[in-house]
């Protein structure tokens, strides 16, 4: 109650840090502490949520894996959709609070990429349109100390950033963590782009792939004369949009020119595309 009190303006940490060091203690220190701080998100004082939201973060980043264990469960996820969706609270909750419970879930799913159920909350809020787009999380956010990060963070991959990460964050000066912030924003910028990339080269080959097999059915029953008008003008829109794909291939490709095995898949995906094509141009002029 004292670290979520409305009644104060800015954060109470020394009732935030030993609300953390209670949850560290106790045997059932992560379950209780987040049956708490849900009810807390989802009070209708503005104050109380944003407050009970930074424990919340404080916590992710000081108590562990058994902590990080129940944030990943549906069981609380569920908590904190509630606060979104309309169906629940999302009516009624503030604009600051429902953006601060979209950067929290979004920074999970960075932070903690093998959560596969982080990831298909923040999925299916984007595909219900809840969340419309990804949130950039504010620069002047002051961090808390994090505890250490699990083995697939995305700083594992970089040393150097993740020791001037580490040199930042043990500062107190509000500079460094200021900096801090500014550096993990722009490693989680990257990640996105990355994260974008698998996604368009993944759609990119599927849609080629589906567009490859049709044509080659439709162009079989074309040889044989079997091609109904409606089927004939499918064709020629797979023609179309397999033209306007293969400028798509090349802008991948020039992207994967150093991941070999990538660049292959999208060779082949290439190759398959100038066959159908090709042939798509013999047939029907021969006809």
């Amino acid at each position: 109650d004292k670290a979520t009190d409305p009644s104060i303006p800015e954060e109470n940490w020394e009732c935030i840090q030993r609300f953390c060091d209670q949850v560290n203690t106790d045997t059932e220190g992560p379950l209780l502490a987040l049956r708490l701080l849900a009810h807390k998100i989802q009070s209708p004082q503005e104050k109380e949520a944003l407050h009970a939201l930074t424990v919340l973060e404080t916590c992710v980043n000081n108590c562990g894996d058994r902590f990080h264990s129940e944030i990943a469960k549906f069981r609380f996820l569920n908590e904190l959709i509630k606060v979104l969706s309309p169906k629940y609270y999302g009516t009624w909750s503030s604009e600051k609070v429902k953006l601060r419970v979209t950067e929290v879930i979004f920074s999970w799913t960075v932070w903690f990429p093998q959560e596969v159920k982080i990831r298909d909350a923040y999925q299916m809020l984007k595909k219900q349109g809840i969340v419309k787009e990804d949130p950039k999380l504010p620069e002047d956010k002051t961090l808390p100390p994090p505890s250490p990060r699990p083995q697939n963070s995305i700083f594992d991959t970089d040393e150097e950033k993740s020791k001037l990460l580490a040199r930042l964050l043990k500062s107190s000066h509000p500079d460094d963590l200021k900096a801090a912030n500014r550096l993990i924003q722009s490693v989680v910028r990257e990640e996105q782009e990355k994260s974008a990339q698998v996604s368009r080269r993944v759609n990119t080959i599927s849609e080629v792939s589906e567009n490859v097999r049709h044509m080659d059915e439709l162009l079989q029953n074309y040889r044989r004369q079997e091609l109904s008008p409606a089927d004939q003008e499918t064709l020629q829109m797979l023609f179309q949009r397999c033209e306007k794909l293969r400028p798509l291939l090349f802008r991948l490709a020039s992207e994967a020119v150093a991941d070999d095995e990538v660049l292959a898949e999208i060779l082949q995906a290439s190759d398959k595309l100038t066959r159908v094509l090709g042939q798509y141009r013999q047939v029907v002029s021969c006809q």
